[in-house]
């Protein structure tokens, strides 16, 4: 499976569940960068933070048959990653996704920003 609907397929995952704010990061061009791309978005709350991450794995594995190699942050739910090899989704509270800043990390990385579903 190519990349892009990876990340098409995450992206609806996390909209199945009202993510917000939702980002794709292109790290493709940045040797150092431990991904090719982000994922990034955020819930309201961290029974949706949850909601997103769970609904991210489920979805991804409907729709393309593929799992995660792993997850982390459901202890506290204030940012959850699940890394998909080349793609890292990330799902995050506001608050932490404003202090930890991945957008302004790597800055020289192409951004595209998905518009919100209602």
């Amino acid at each position: 499976m190519k990349e892009k609907q990876l990340i098409e397929t995450i992206v609806e995952g996390i909209q199945e569940k009202k993510g917000k704010k939702i980002t794709t990061v292109d790290l493709s061009d940045i040797e150092s960068a431990a991904a090719s791309y982000f994922v990034i978005c955020e819930g309201q709350s961290t029974t949706q933070v949850a909601a997103i991450a769970d609904s991210v794995r489920e979805y991804v594995q409907q729709h393309t048959g593929i799992k995660p190699f792993g997850y982390d942050g459901y202890q506290n739910s204030q940012w959850i990653i699940i890394d998909y090899g080349s793609i890292l989704a990330h799902i995050f509270l506001p608050e932490y996704r404003n202090y930890y800043k991945l957008e302004q990390l790597w800055n020289d990385a192409k951004l595209a920003e998905i518009p919100d579903v209602e």
